[in-house]
């Protein structure tokens, strides 16, 4: 298993939000203090926070240790490090502001552009540019690609595959379990799968990942909770998760987040095969430009194709997919 371990001050309180469901109660309680107020907890002894949380000083340690963190020491400084960085971007230092049912739309708008612009930040924290690269080589290399997400989950799944199709790519999204099992059936080694799970432990997604894996594809779980069960596959990315409020449950909230892992995942790939992923999205929008009220035209590139078409230089060929993409 190779998983995401970023160092970031931002990181580290993602990380605690993300290893809470996974751990027994005591370590869970120390998180949430932590989260509830990191800038408190920041000034606290070890004794201190053991002492407010209703733990031991080995509960604390066991925290410590689950979201990455060497000793307490370390997890103080980098706490206040994480305060240091809210306070100079306008955040409070806190991660957990209610939105009520008598909020006014103003505040509704400013809070959840907030948390989304603290969700994205969070998890670009988390993400290791080096397991980012990894996952981007493996699907650029692969015979096919296979995204599979349930629920809400299932949206960011079609995502991915839409964007990966759009660049020429063979893959395919999947959002209903039976047809994930076919397909993680018909994996190879050099294949890839992809499962998207905010919790990491939807069944629907578990099942299709060990197939692949006795399949001998390459793995890799998207998800909010690092220690989860998806944490099995090849690669782990790490999405910040988002704040559950009663009509905006987790699944939800936390999709920002997985929507940037796929962007940043995407971007890389089309670097890998840009000139491939150029042209193809230059012949995909002038298939389309007709629908769009602007007048059709030759796709760029086919007089290349043409064998009667005038021969032209790289330079001449390339230039009008990099001005149309």
């Amino acid at each position: 298993m190779t998983e995401e371990n970023s160092n970031g001050a931002s990181g580290l309180l993602a990380r605690v939000r993300g290893v809470i469901p996974s751990l027994p109660a005591g370590p869970a309680r120390v998180g949430r203090a932590i989260l509830d107020d990191p800038a408190g907890v920041s000034r606290m002894t070890l004794r201190e926070l053991a002492t407010t949380t209703g733990t031991s000083d080995a509960t604390v340690l066991r925290l410590a240790q689950a979201a990455g963190v060497g000793g307490y020491r370390d997890l103080r400084l980098g706490l206040a490090e994480a305060v240091g960085s809210m306070s100079s971007a306008g955040r409070d230092g806190r991660l957990t502001a209610d939105i009520t049912r008598d909020d006014s739309p103003a505040d509704v708008l400013a809070a959840l552009a907030e948390e989304e612009r603290s969700v994205i930040t969070d998890t670009a924290a988390c993400l290791d540019p080096a397991v980012l690269a990894a996952v981007a080589d493996a699907v650029v290399a692969a015979g096919r690609v296979v995204i599979v997400g349930i629920g809400a989950s299932g949206l960011v799944a079609l995502d991915l595959s839409a964007k990966l199709e759009r660049i020429g790519l063979h893959s395919r999204g999947l959002t209903e379990v039976h047809q994930a099992v076919t397909a993680s059936v018909l994996l190879r080694p050099g294949d890839v799968l992809v499962v998207v799970s905010a919790s990491g432990s939807t069944v629907d997604v578990l099942e299709p990942l060990r197939i692949a894996q006795e399949r001998g594809a390459r793995t890799v779980a998207l998800t909010c909770h690092p220690r989860s069960a998806v944490a099995v596959a090849d690669h782990v990315l790490m999405s910040a998760p988002g704040r559950e409020h009663p009509v905006r449950p987790a699944a939800m909230s936390s999709r920002t987040g997985q929507l940037f892992v796929v962007d940043v995942l995407f971007t890389l790939v089309a670097q890998r095969c840009f000139d491939r992923a150029s042209e193809a999205i230059a012949d995909s929008y002038h298939a389309l430009r007709h629908r769009h009220g602007e007048p059709p035209s030759a796709p760029p590139g086919s007089a290349a194709r043409s064998t009667t078409a005038t021969r032209t230089t790289p330079a001449d060929q390339s230039q009008p997919h990099l001005q149309e993409s």
